[in-house]
């Protein structure tokens, strides 16, 4: 399983070709489902080009994209969307008032009031991707989470950025997740390390996203045009590995 990562915190600054607008996610999904993804994680953006887990704007944001791709959309909850626990509770909870939902929402189980969060989003029926980031003790909490086993799946997260050493990364996280509570895992890295930790993913047999949240550059080096020539570069990466 391939996810397109459509944008992510990343901004105006990080240029033309990162969709923040619900019309510009919406295409930017269409391309990148053809050309192979089959999963869609985006981060919702206010008019003012910030992450919100405002459900003013989650709607249009998921109307967009459901408008144009029939395959899962997943949105995230970072705390740097609402840094307060208890605020980003409320606006989690406050989803019920969405025409829709999401399929799946990402939690950062380092993050403080992530076990609340996750527990919100299956009180709603929403599929919770559990968010294991290395360098944090996100795994050991997912251990011994009474909610691990109703995961959706497990997000391991490389932060390591640099080429040389983000698979060595990536196998300790690995490590650190044991059985992951049986569920299926999506192995991915950013920036630097996105590159190396997909082809791991390719060689192990998990699943694994890329896209412009993940990085801006091809295996080469040069600038990618969009999402859905991350995403035909990702299967040909992913494939050449197995």
């Amino acid at each position: 399983m391939l996810q397109v990562c459509l944008n992510g915190p990343r901004g105006a600054v990080d240029g033309a070709v990162v969709p923040l607008t619900p019309e510009a996610m919406g295409e930017s999904a269409a391309w990148a489902v053809a050309a192979g993804a089959v999963d869609v994680h985006v981060h919702p953006k206010s008019p003012c080009g910030e992450d919100s887990l405002s459900p003013k704007v989650l709607a249009p944001t998921l109307e967009a994209i459901r408008g144009r791709v029939s395959v899962p959309v997943g949105v995230t909850t970072g705390a740097w969307a609402e840094p307060e626990p208890e605020a980003r509770l409320a606006r989690v909870r406050s989803w019920a008032q969405l025409p829709a939902l999401p399929d799946h929402a990402s939690v950062n189980w380092h993050e403080e009031g992530a076990e609340e969060i996750a527990a919100a989003l299956i009180e709603l029926g929403v599929g919770v991707e559990a968010g294991i980031w290395s360098g944090t003790d996100g795994a050991a909490r997912f251990a011994v989470s009474p909610l691990g086993p109703r995961v959706l799946r497990v997000l391991a997260e490389v932060t390591d950025t640099s080429a040389d050493t983000a698979e060595d990364t990536a196998h300790a996280l690995l490590s650190g997740l044991g059985s992951a509570h049986g569920r299926p895992v999506l192995l991915h890295g950013e920036d630097g390390g996105a590159w190396p930790v997909l082809r791991l993913a390719g060689r192990l047999g998990l699943a694994t996203r890329i896209g412009l949240e993940d990085t801006l550059l091809l295996p080469d080096g040069q600038r990618a045009a969009s999402n859905a020539q991350l995403v035909t570069e990702g299967l040909a990466q992913y494939g050449s590995r197995r």
